[in-house]
């Protein structure tokens, strides 16, 4: 199996809100006045900025002359010198911006001027364990609702990658000044949780009447045997077994006369959810409010957007259900609400809830579902329109489901046999770092492969060891500078960092911000795991080329002061992504 592959730096619009990032701001002011000199741009024109695809042709580049081309029809290139010029003209601030060239087709290229480089640097060590922190949402309140199993069993790998994404989100709109609230929505009522009940029941009894007759379901593969009483599609992990295990040590053969399931059912959830809270917690997840779907039918929210939906003519009754209007929204057919044995789908509870969510005062909602709700949540989404609410605060992050690797093969998985890997069992095969590591390092839209052997690989072949390695190695620096009595200057002449490595790695520091705040709106995580290793790898090279002991004591704090700024990024960077930024490894 080969390493997992990173994905390519991606490019990023410029709406920079953070108190720092003044370049691109500054950039697209002065392209705006040239802008302006030369015509009308088309309504909604959004300057783009990304890093050049060779760092030699600059720091910067702009495609505006290629989205203008055909506006003002002219070739990019033609467009792309004029402009220039026309930069070049104004007075462009040479503290910032050292030289503007046009390469290729018609990029526009921006180079740093040193003084901006060594701004940012002391601006970097001045922030510390702030950088990379904005108050782009100060104000503004976000609920980000994630993993959101229902009480049936314990977390496997799938849901992890739904916790590990919505935990990360949650953090990255926390640096970028959001007030921010984790939620978890469940539901302890329907079908599943009355087989749940049943399955807990059958193992009790068989443990309470050992003389009890078994049966065999399944086939194959998935042949097992289970007590006679055991319903059908019951649920046959070990835990259940285990929850019945310790009812009967409690009760004794006492609830065998149980006129109902309740007990069973309550003591299944109780168990099984403290079971979910201390895994999340394994991988530092707090909740903080648990919502039952039980509470909207309580509330009669749920009725009342049925009720409501039918006053506006989104609602009917055809063959004993109740439909949702859904051709009017482009759909082919339309959407049962209610199915005609009285049970809803989930669609009504769900609208109801993300009602409840805006009522609350949240100005953003993000949802994180797998790759199955993809054609269903626009229901929601229109119906929580169709009602009177803004359904723009409510941003649906899908993503794709997890493979796990091991020796070059798929591990199989069997639903009916209960042979799925639980995300306990992920963390105690490659710990919870990694774990939190690999869900977030490809983008949320592709799927993954988790490659275990991998995983459990302790060395810098590993990606998220590679990263926390780079942080141990300048503590050891820092270390080994105390061992000799190093002095070092806090404010050391930074103007001495001339060296192509030094310059490259703060060039890779000082987009920490940026990048933050660019995977905040976005709701890409995986943004910072990818720069993360930029600077990692930024780091080595300077480290290889750079000394610092034994260098004259002047360029040897200014180099100090760049290590100490790595270590700041990478322990941010880490921090965002929920993971330890260890002192010795």
């Amino acid at each position: 199996m080969h390493d997992i592959p990173w994905p390519a730096w991606p490019g990023f619009f410029v709406r920079v809100r953070t108190s720092r990032l003044e370049m691109q701001e500054y950039l697209e002011q002065q392209l705006r006045i040239v802008l302006d000199g030369m015509g009308d741009s088309p309504p909604a024109f959004r300057l783009e900025f990304q890093p050049p695809a060779n760092p030699e042709h600059g720091d910067l580049a702009c495609n505006a002359a290629l989205q203008l081309a055909r506006h003002f029809r002219r070739a990019p290139r033609q467009i792309a010198e004029e402009i220039a010029e026309r930069l070049r003209a104004l007075p462009i601030d040479s503290s910032r911006i050292e030289g503007i060239d046009v390469a290729g087709p018609g990029f526009l290229n921006f180079r740093f001027a040193a003084n901006y480089l060594t701004s940012e640097l002391r601006e970097l060590l001045d922030r510390s364990e702030d950088f990379g922190r904005s108050n782009a949402g100060s104000g503004k309140k976000a609920l980000v609702e994630f993993v959101s199993a229902n009480p049936t069993g314990p977390l496997t790998v799938g849901h992890g990658r739904n916790a590990v994404l919505g935990d990360t989100i949650a953090s990255l709109l926390s640096w970028s000044g959001w007030e921010v609230s984790r939620e978890y929505y469940f539901n302890d009522a329907g079908r599943q949780m009355r087989i749940l009940a049943a399955s807990v029941r059958s193992r009790y009894t068989a443990l309470a009447n050992p003389s009890m007759g078994t049966k065999t379901i399944g086939s194959g593969e998935d042949k097992t045997t289970v007590p006679e009483s055991f319903p059908e599609d019951g649920y046959l992990g070990d835990y259940i077994v285990e929850i019945a295990r310790s009812l009967f040590d409690e009760h004794g053969a006492s609830l065998l006369d149980a006129d109902d399931d309740t007990v069973f059912k309550t003591s299944a959830e109780k168990c099984i959810f403290e079971g979910i809270v201390r895994t999340l917690a394994r991988l530092g997840i707090l909740m903080d409010t648990f919502f039952n779907e039980k509470s909207l039918y309580d509330s009669g929210r749920v009725w009342d957007v049925v009720e409501k939906l039918r006053e506006k003519g989104l609602a009917y009754d055809h063959e004993g259900a109740v439909w949702f209007k859904t051709t009017e929204f482009g759909k082919d057919k339309d959407t049962v609400l209610i199915k005609s044995t009285g049970e809803p789908t989930y669609r009504l509870p769900d609208i109801g809830y993300h009602v409840d969510k805006l009522e609350r005062g949240f100005d953003l909602a993000v949802d994180i579902f797998g790759a199955d709700h993809i054609a269903t949540f626009p229901d929601v989404l229109n119906g929580v329109e169709s009602l009177g609410y803004d359904s723009d605060k409510i941003d649906v992050v899908i993503y794709q489901f997890v493979t796990l690797i091991r020796g070059n093969e798929p591990v199989k998985m069997s639903t009916r046999k209960a042979q799925y890997v639980t995300l306990d069992e992920l963390m105690d095969e490659v710990g919870e770092d990694v774990t939190r590591f690999f869900f977030l390092m490809r983008s949320s839209n592709t799927h993954l492969e988790f490659d275990l052997k991998l995983a459990r690989e302790a060395s810098e072949k590993n990606p998220v060891f590679y990263l926390q390695y780079a942080h141990a190695r300048i503590c050891s620096i820092l270390r080994k500078a105390e061992e000799v009595s190093f002095e070092f200057d806090a404010q050391a002449d930074l103007t001495l960092l001339s060296h192509e490595a030094e310059s490259s790695l703060i060039k890779e520091l000082i987009r920490f911000p940026q990048t933050v705040s660019r995977a905040a709106e976005t709701r890409e995580p995986h943004r910072i795991a990818n720069y993360l290793r930029d600077v990692a790898v930024a780091f080595t090279q300077f480290y290889g080329h750079c000394r610092i002991i034994g260098e004259s004591s002047e360029l040897a704090s200014a180099r100090m002061s760049l290590a100490l700024a790595t270590r700041i990024v990478l322990k941010n960077g880490l921090s965002v992504l929920g993971i330890s930024a260890p002192d010795r490894m």
